[in-house]
């Protein structure tokens, strides 16, 4: 399994924001499944459940989840926040993906 997926700075600082605002042992998960407007779409829920194959990071009070068949679709992926003028979203710089619908939330390989 490859754990070479990273989280920014500014998205382990949001995460930890919304963490601290749920449930004690709450985590984010992030995943991809078929679908959306281009093939694969990320997905990300609170979860307070670890599975044995979930890849864990941790940074500066964030906890992610990562299954591992959505680590076969992330690896070299940056998790990132961004906070622009268009509005405030989860990103993931993802170079697996060959193409991505404008929203970001969607990918093709």
């Amino acid at each position: 399994m490859s754990e070479n997926v990273t989280l920014s700075d500014s998205a382990a600082e949001r995460i930890s924001q919304i963490l601290g605002q749920e449930n004690e042992g709450m985590m984010l998960r992030v995943g991809v499944s078929g679908g959306g407007c281009s093939g694969f779409q990320y997905s990300f829920d609170l979860d307070a459940k670890r599975n044995e194959d979930d890849l864990v990071l941790e940074k500066n009070g964030a906890r992610v989840l990562i299954d591992e068949t959505s680590l076969g679709f992330l690896d070299g992926a940056v998790i990132d926040y961004v906070d622009d003028l268009i509005g405030a979203a989860f990103q993931i710089k993802n170079p697996n993906a060959s193409s991505s619908c404008g929203c970001g939330m969607s990918f093709s390989l």
